[in-house]
């Protein structure tokens, strides 16, 4: 008999019960309380929060969320940022089309909400960037409503906890889990369950090693019985990851204002959406041609070290390419809205992908230790 065919489908009240108490007990003792998101809860606030924390460690995430409130206290002073300052706060946390999602969705609340973040689960799902677990995680941890949510910890804990085969992603095991934290979730102290679960994915029932001695849930739980823990959740398939080229030209000029490298803004969806980059070539062939319709000659160019950017679905070998120029018609420096030149010398609040920003650094570094390039 397939192991995952002996999960339950449906948990009796008493049994729920009990699992949710030693959640929650556990989560009295050990879970983490201290986290700045978890200080004057507000739907708002623990928001932004788990969108920052998808796809990134808390570690990570608290001196960017530290920053982000202290500049955009409120869902209304958020609506009526400028995009390119919000990406600016996002610069280094990566998958930038969650911070583009928060500001389409701060807009929403401005305009439908009357700026308050809404309360019901089903207007919560349809602003942008919300999926189901993140609007179950909103209402519940700021507002205690009886939510369900199924992170990344949150299926680790009930796949182990049940033998679940599959992995995330896999249709049918995000069925089969979601009907358990269904089952599970209890409709008091939600709030606690809730953030206790996360806890216990994050700190105990960790993906490698698990501190299986110290889970409220081990007595009960079938992957530690059968001492099969690292097998659950199950690895998703490999593929081979693609490999791409590309080369990413940074046009340099020098006048009063000091050392300018130009920079075009990315289209709004897609790699890098609405952040600012350097221009990007296939081929030295067509750098002429991309110097000629920005109105630039080249002077000098030199290659620096290629270096490799990794997405979730394709590795990126950039190739840098520093072009020293001359206007080719004695213009003034000409920028507009998907143009500008950035000033070496100068901390520019505008949205960088992180490969635009390891450049920059390097470059700022040269100007530094005064290296000719």
């Amino acid at each position: 008999m397939n192991q995952s065919s002996q999960i339950p489908t449906n948990i009796t009240p008493r049994f729920a019960k009990k699992f949710g108490q030693q959640v929650v007990s556990w989560y009295h003792q050990q879970g983490r309380k201290n986290l700045p998101w978890q200080q004057n809860k507000t739907p708002y606030r623990v928001w932004i929060s788990e969108i920052m924390l998808q796809q990134t460690q808390v570690a990570t995430v608290i001196p960017y969320y530290k920053r982000f409130m202290e500049s955009f206290p409120s869902i209304i002073e958020l609506a009526n940022a400028d995009e390119d300052n919000v990406l600016h706060h996002w610069t280094g946390l990566g998958y930038y089309a969650r911070a583009r999602n928060l500001h389409k969705a701060a807009k929403m609340i401005r305009d439908n909400f009357n700026g308050k973040f809404p309360e019901n689960i089903d207007d919560v799902v349809a602003l942008s960037g919300i999926g189901r677990s993140t609007a179950g995680a909103i209402l519940s941890l700021a507002l205690n409503q009886p939510q369900p949510i199924l992170d990344g910890n949150v299926k680790r804990v009930l796949a182990r906890s049940y033998l679940v085969d599959g992995y995330n992603g896999l249709a049918k095991f995000d069925k089969t889990l979601w009907q358990l934290t269904e089952q599970l979730t209890p409709a008091q102290d939600t709030a606690f369950y809730n953030q206790a679960m996360m806890d216990l994915g994050a700190t105990v029932c960790t993906r490698t090693k698990p501190y299986c001695e110290q889970c409220p849930l081990q007595y009960s739980c079938l992957a530690k019985a059968a001492d099969l823990q690292i097998q659950y959740p199950n690895k998703k398939p490999k593929k081979k990851i693609p490999e791409k080229h590309t080369i990413m030209v940074i046009p340099r000029i020098k006048d009063k204002q000091g050392d300018l490298v130009l920079m075009e803004k990315r289209p709004p969806s897609g790699i890098w959406g609405g952040l600012w980059c350097f221009y990007e070539i296939a081929a030295l062939e067509q750098l002429s041609e991309l110097l000629t319709s920005v109105n630039l000659k080249a002077v000098k160019q030199q290659q620096l070290s290629e270096f490799r950017h990794t997405f979730s679905h394709f590795h990126l070998d950039i190739q840098p390419l520093i072009v020293d120029c001359l206007l080719a018609n004695k213009q003034e420096i000409n920028e507009n809205n998907h143009q500008q030149w950035y000033n070496l010398h100068h901390e520019n609040n505008v949205g960088l992908a992180a490969s635009t920003q390891k450049l920059l650094s390097l470059l700022k570094s040269m100007i530094t230790s005064t290296k000719e390039i």
